[in-house]
């Protein structure tokens, strides 16, 4: 079942077409295979790239479509619906490219972000390490300024694309100052010095490599820092907000899949002479699961709205990616419930959904962090 979408142009009522028409085709019919076989889905970013969709909120003098958040969003949510590990993919390549979109010189984005929205240069985001994952202040990651060029010596943990990725925006310490002691780079994977470890062993969204990654020396010219000495936080954390939106699109695309695997199979399954969708337990399970994602939708909507005012929007993308994916969990364990035994075989694809909803509760910070950065900005504003 197509979503009833509320798009403000006619320009990106033809852009949901062409993203519906891609998910169709290039997406929806490889996501069990790939998933099934850890296979990273490369190609599906090249296509997605070559078709403009990968820079949806970014200028068009680069590349971009230049479109508001709430459309960006709206596509993202339906390739996730399509495969996951693609949308999450397609919002942490977007959150990678941030940096250098916003706060990149003019030499800077001339030189990269064409082939970042084009499809060519695939990001990674390293920021967390394996002991500093919401705590930002704790990295330990090095770059030591060395004439035109930058030393890093760390090791990051957790990346998405780990491996995969043609460039990799990292965060590296340049002083002690605990706030403004972190600057931002942009680390090409070809690095000298840069390696990987073993590809994280996953509950799900296992097509979408998480590994370690190791910086022994690896120099950066100095052109390739981001921002100015010490910008590094505030980077990372106007990035996390944004990506925190797309994660909660992403959380919503999938509730959205799994409510119309167990709708469809509820008109099919018999029992008792009649379909199971004529029974009011499962129809009220049916009813609470979509006025879930109706309410996820609404909540990330909104948040999005905010953004593309340029009004304040961390405690509404924090309230987003809590609510949206805390449904998605909800969503995906009822969708199996409604399948029973089919449910819970790989025959159907709602058990890869339910495995796959569990980390959006945990990644871009966890819900307990979402609730403190929530419970902070409220208190905040009455104080």
């Amino acid at each position: 079942m197509a979503v009833d979408r509320l798009l403000p142009t006619e320009e990106s009522v033809d852009l949901l077409a062409l993203v519906r028409d891609l998910c169709e085709h290039e997406l929806a019919p490889y996501a069990a295979q790939a998933e099934e076989s850890e296979t990273f889905p490369r190609d599906a970013f090249r296509t997605l790239g070559k078709a403009g969709l990968l820079g949806l909120p970014y200028p068009e003098q680069y590349g971009g479509a230049e479109q508001p958040y709430e459309v960006y969003l709206q596509m993202l949510e339906e390739i996730a619906a399509a495969w996951m590990s693609v949308g999450v993919g397609v919002s942490v390549h977007t959150m990678t490219s941030y940096a250098v979109a916003t706060l990149g010189t003019e030499e800077q984005r001339a030189r990269l972000l064409p082939d970042m929205v084009g499809g060519e240069l695939l990001g990674a985001y390293a920021l967390s390490e394996p002991q500093a994952g919401s705590d930002i202040s704790g990295l330990t990651t090095k770059a030591v300024r060395d004439g035109d060029e930058y030393v890093l010596s760390g090791t990051k943990a957790w990346i998405s694309h780990g491996s995969h990725a043609d460039f990799y925006t990292t965060f590296a310490r340049t002083s002690d100052d605990p706030k403004r002691g972190i600057s931002a780079f942009h680390v090409p994977a070809s690095s000298p010095g840069l390696s990987f470890g073993a590809p994280e062993r996953k509950m799900g969204l296992t097509g979408s490599t998480t590994t370690l990654v190791n910086y022994d020396q690896v120099r950066v010219p100095r052109s390739n820092r981001i921002g100015d000495e010490g910008d590094g936080m505030r980077i990372a954390l106007s990035a996390l907000d944004s990506g925190r939106l797309g994660i909660a699109a992403c959380a919503t695309g999938l509730a959205q899949a799994a409510l119309e695997v167990a709708a469809s199979y509820a008109l099919e399954r018999q029992q008792f002479g009649h379909p199971i969708a004529d029974f009011q337990g499962v129809q009220f399970l049916l009813a609470d699961m979509a006025a879930a994602v109706e309410s996820a939708r609404s909540t990330y909507l909104q948040a999005a709205r905010r953004r593309d005012l340029g009004r304040p929007f961390t405690q509404q993308a924090a309230i987003a990616k809590l609510v949206c994916t805390d449904a998605a969990m909800k969503v995906t364990t009822d969708a199996v419930q409604v399948l029973g035994g089919y449910g819970y075989t790989r025959e159907f694809p709602a058990e890869r959904y339910m495995r796959e909803a569990k980390v959006t509760q945990i990644f871009e910070g966890t819900n307990q962090i979402q609730r403190l950065v929530i419970s902070r900005d409220l208190l905040r504003s009455v104080s």
